[in-house]
């Protein structure tokens, strides 16, 4: 996923809106099949750790050593957490608004920086890698996954770990959402496969790939890429994170 251009950074115009005070605009998320949600208030990107999930809590206890990278960062809550616990964050994001609002609020390392690219930041680099956000989504499909995986463990410490967080697809009533999954299964893709655009007033977003997978289907994914589960804390609405080891 290359940098979002400027003119089409919907997200990161809702980040910088919301860092600037002037509201509290909602995530308009649009999917391929004309699916439209109202996601959330930009507020929760801003919380501090009191205010994140319990299952978010909890893992982040298991954040270790003195460097961590915070893959897609958002507006930062994850980096000024760790760097309060005088960790050395690198927080990366392929929105150029999203960069800005990080570093407005304090990160001191916040790049533009896409996430495919992240094999290219030298071997030996981390103790921690952070995905919260559901941002395990950022991998986008099964084999760009396991890629970025092996590309992740070449980037880490012997030790390191994953947190991750994601949503089970398949725990839901919701028809559309069903009938999305069977579509994908048709097409070869992996059922929490996703295709969505983001939309903030005048601003379009481009469309991109979004894996939301259950725990037992991150597992699979990781066989082989030098990463396992450790554990997993599960939240409503069949959200949880889960720690992930690098073998």
């Amino acid at each position: 996923m290359k940098p979002v251009p400027a003119h089409r950074d919907a997200f990161g115009r809702q980040m910088w809106t919301f860092h600037q005070g002037r509201g509290s605009p909602l995530e308009i998320v649009e999917r391929d099949d004309g699916f439209m949600t109202a996601a959330r208030s930009n507020a929760s990107y801003f919380d501090g750790i009191r205010r994140w999930s319990r299952a978010e809590r909890l893992a982040i206890r298991f954040a270790r050593g003195r460097t961590a990278l915070d893959v897609g960062c958002g507006a930062g809550r994850v980096a000024l957490h760790l760097q309060a616990r005088g960790v050395r964050v690198t927080a990366i994001d392929n929105s150029p608004w999203v960069v800005k609002t990080a570093k407005a609020r304090g990160v001191k390392d916040a790049r533009l920086f896409p996430f495919e690219h992240v094999g290219r930041l030298g071997a030996d680099s981390f103790d921690t890698v952070v995905m919260f956000g559901n941002n395990f989504g950022l991998f986008g499909s099964r084999a760009r996954a396991r890629t970025l995986l092996k590309a992740l463990h070449r980037i880490t410490r012997p030790g390191a770990v994953l947190l991750a967080q994601s949503r089970d697809p398949h725990e839901t009533d919701e028809a559309a959402h069903r009938a999305y999954a069977r579509r994908n299964r048709r097409r070869g893709r992996m059922p929490g496969q996703i295709r969505i655009q983001i939309r903030f007033n005048q601003w379009i977003g481009p469309w991109f790939d979004y894996l939301l997978v259950s725990a037992r289907e991150m597992a699979a994914i990781l066989e082989g890429t030098g990463w396992n589960v450790d554990r997993v804390f599960t939240e409503g609405g069949g959200r949880y994170v889960a720690v992930v080891r690098r073998v």
